[in-house]
């Protein structure tokens, strides 16, 4: 089963960049998921377990390193990704 996941992340402090960025690095090396990143989001597409796995591990390092955090997510199933549906405008 294929999973599409739009997550943002506001980390409750000053400094609020290295957090994302660090968050958005490591959701990158993961190659067997796409991760599409814009100004107000990221986007995240692959397998569901794998998905939700990467996600679990990443936000608690976010916790760890960062501290306090919100996330924000919206998950739907099937790939939406623009690559999948051939729709570069999503």
């Amino acid at each position: 089963m294929q999973l599409s996941v739009e997550i943002s992340l506001y980390p409750l402090k000053d400094e609020y960049i290295p957090a994302i960025k660090g968050f958005i690095d490591r959701l990158n090396q993961h190659p067997q998921l796409q991760v599409l990143t814009n100004t107000m989001s990221t986007q995240v597409f692959g397998d569901y377990d794998l998905v939700m796995d990467t996600l679990k591990a990443e936000m608690r390092v976010s916790y760890e390193q960062f501290g306090r955090a919100i996330f924000v997510c919206k998950f739907i199933d099937g790939n939406l990704s623009p690559a999948a549906t051939g729709n570069s405008d999503v």
